[in-house]
């Protein structure tokens, strides 16, 4: 049950309202996360505002979800991991990607270096080994793609927490963090 509710268009204010639509039309529903932090809708522009320009960047957008992925599952945010289960399969990811992506690796070697660094990052608060960050770079990443894969972990701890805390109920198809993808 959640402990904050779901700003909807019905409860929206006219300037949440508008945020509202706008999320609605990119991504054809508001997912209920959203409408939790509409709640300050200075705090959902700020998160709309990371949001578009980490999408903007060079990492491909199963890249950016196999961080999702680790990241929601080092954290335990049930809801993340449904949301980036549903969103990593609408780019391609397949079952056993999402597996391999939860448990801090990838079936591509190069995204496996990606993967493990945002883990590493994730599970020691940016304390990561010069070996970790080596192994990124030698991976291929660029530096530009390193401060990436850094703002991807950063704003994916944002959703984990808002949805820990807020325990939003899940708008997504339900993934178990016990239970690996199929």
């Amino acid at each position: 049950m959640n402990r904050l509710n779901v700003v909807t268009h019905e409860t929206a204010n006219a300037e949440q309202k508008t945020l509202l639509d706008a999320i609605q039309g990119k991504f054809g529903m508001v997912p209920n996360f959203l409408g939790v932090l509409a709640h300050s809708a200075d705090a959902l522009k700020a998160f709309l505002g990371l949001h578009g320009i980490a999408e903007a960047g060079s990492l491909d957008p199963q890249t950016r979800e196999r961080i999702a992925l680790a990241v929601a599952q080092g954290n335990s945010c049930e809801y993340c991991v449904a949301a980036h289960t549903a969103i990593g399969r609408k780019t391609g990811l397949t079952g056993s990607e999402i597996k391999a992506n939860r448990a801090g690796s990838s079936e591509d070697a190069k995204a496996a270096a990606a993967v493990a660094f945002a883990q590493a990052l994730n599970s020691h608060l940016g304390e990561v080994t010069q070996a970790e960050f080596d192994t990124v770079r030698d991976a291929g990443y660029s530096d530009a793609e390193i401060v990436e894969i850094i703002t991807h972990v950063g704003m994916n701890i944002l959703t984990n927490l808002i949805g820990k805390a807020s325990q939003v109920d899940i708008d997504f198809p339900k993934v178990s963090l016990h239970e690996q993808a199929a």
